[in-house]
C-alpha cells in the first residue's frame, strides 16, 4: 500500500479528485496519510476533515528561516511514512532541501501543457489567461516529478484540451481540471504505487508490468 502525502494551499479540488478516485476503487493500493496546507484557512483541511485524513497547516511564516521550514515539512512526512508527496495546488516555493530529500519522489500537477506557459509566475487562473492572450488552439496538464527548477522535471502524463472560442480564463481553468487534472493525476500515482515509472536522464519511461 502506497502511503501519499499532499501538499496544498487552497480549495483542494485535485485532493478531493485523489480522494474520490480511491473511493470508487479506480485508484488502489494506495493511502493517502496527511495532508498539509500552507494555509489555514484553505478549504482542503475541511475536505480532509470530512474523510478522516489526517491534516496539519505548517506555515513558511511561522519558521524563522527557510531551512527550519523545509525541516519541518521532511519531519512530518517522515513521521507519517510518506513515500510519495503530491503537491495539489502547493502555492509554497519548495527548496532543494526537502526535493532532495524526496528525489523522484514528488509529483506535481500543472495546468498547461508544459514547457507552455509554465515556470515562474504561472500558477492558478494567470497560466489560462496567458494560454487565451496567446491565442493557442490546445492547452491542458501536466504531471510531472519536483526537481529544483519550476516546472522543470520529467514529465510523467499530459492531456491535451481543445480552447473554445466562448472560453473566459475562468471557464477554462474549470475545463482543465475537470478533462484533465481530475484525470490523469490518479493515474500518475496509480503508475507510482505500481512500481511503473522509471526516470532516466530527465525522462519517464512507463514499464508495462502487467499492471493497471
Amino acid at each position: 500500500m502506497l502511503k501519499i502525502g499532499i501538499l496544498v494551499s487552497g480549495g483542494g479540488t485535485n485532493f478531493q479528485a485523489i480522494v474520490n478516485a480511491i473511493e470508487t476503487g479506480n485508484l488502489v493500493d494506495t493511502e493517502i496519510v496527511t495532508l498539509v496546507s500552507s494555509n489555514p484557512n484553505a478549504y482542503a483541511l475541511e475536505r480532509a476533515k470530512r474523510h478522516n485524513i489526517d491534516a496539519v497547516c505548517i506555515r513558511k511564516k511561522d519558521y524563522d528561516t527557510d531551512i527550519l521550514y523545509q525541516q519541518a515539512l521532511i519531519d512530518h512526512m517522515k513521521n507519517k511514512n510518506v513515500e510519495l508527496i503530491v503537491m495539489a495546488g502547493f502555492m509554497v516555493v519548495i527548496g532543494s532541501l526537502f526535493i532532495k530529500e524526496f528525489e523522484n519522489k514528488i509529483i506535481n500537477i500543472h495546468p498547461s501543457l508544459i514547457p507552455s506557459f509554465c515556470g515562474n509566475g504561472y500558477y492558478g487562473l494567470k497560466v489560462h489567461e496567458a494560454a487565451l492572450k496567446k491565442g493557442v488552439k490546445v492547452t491542458g496538464a501536466t504531471v510531472h516529478f519536483v526537481t529544483e527548477e519550476t516546472d522543470a522535471g520529467p514529465i510523467i502524463m499530459q492531456k491535451p484540451v481543445f480552447i473554445l472560442d466562448e472560453d473566459t480564463p475562468e471557464l477554462l481553468q474549470k475545463r482543465v481540471m475537470e478533462e484533465a487534472e481530475w484525470e490523469i493525476l490518479p493515474r500518475a500515482i496509480q503508475l507510482f504505487a505500481h512500481n511503473r515509472l522509471k526516470v532516466i536522464e530527465n525522462h519517464v519511461k512507463i514499464l508495462n508490468l502487467g499492471g493497471k
